[in-house]
């Protein structure tokens, strides 16, 4: 795997994720691993100190995928704001988990269930709390 870029994540959402994180039993979050090992890389700052091209929880990103070249604009969720609209992907998705903390231009791999990786390209964030004053959605 490539080395991963560097993330950034405010003290609002790293605080409420390890509380998500610590409310999941063991085996019910397959990606829980990686997720705690990305908030543990992480550079934690003030929410009025994330730069406004960075994923915070509560963006909007666009983004590609590119093992199948679509696009994409969601917005990152926690797991009891998700919805059926098809506009939210939450955190515990496997590509929510990888674009957290990730700015404009960034590219990672992920771990995929069952084997495999994701490769995701961040294009925009069209939305950011943080950038819009929203400092405690």
């Amino acid at each position: 795997m490539k080395v991963r870029p560097e993330i950034i994540i405010s003290t609002v959402d790293s605080e409420r994720l390890e509380k998500l994180l610590d409310s999941l039993p063991n085996n019910e979050f397959i990606g829980k691993v990686e997720l705690e090992s990305e908030l543990a890389r992480a550079k934690i700052v003030k929410p009025k100190d994330v730069p406004p091209t960075v994923v915070t929880m509560n963006s909007t990103v666009r983004f590609k995928v590119a093992s199948s070249n679509d696009e994409f604009e969601l917005r990152l969720v926690y797991p009891k704001d998700s919805d059926l609209s098809g506009k939210t992907l939450s955190i515990l998705a496997p590509i929510g988990s990888a674009l957290l903390g990730l700015s404009q231009g960034d590219e990672i791999e992920w771990p995929k269930p069952g084997g495999g990786v994701l490769r995701v390209q961040i294009h925009e964030v069209a939305y950011q709390p943080e950038r819009s004053g929203d400092f405690h959605l």
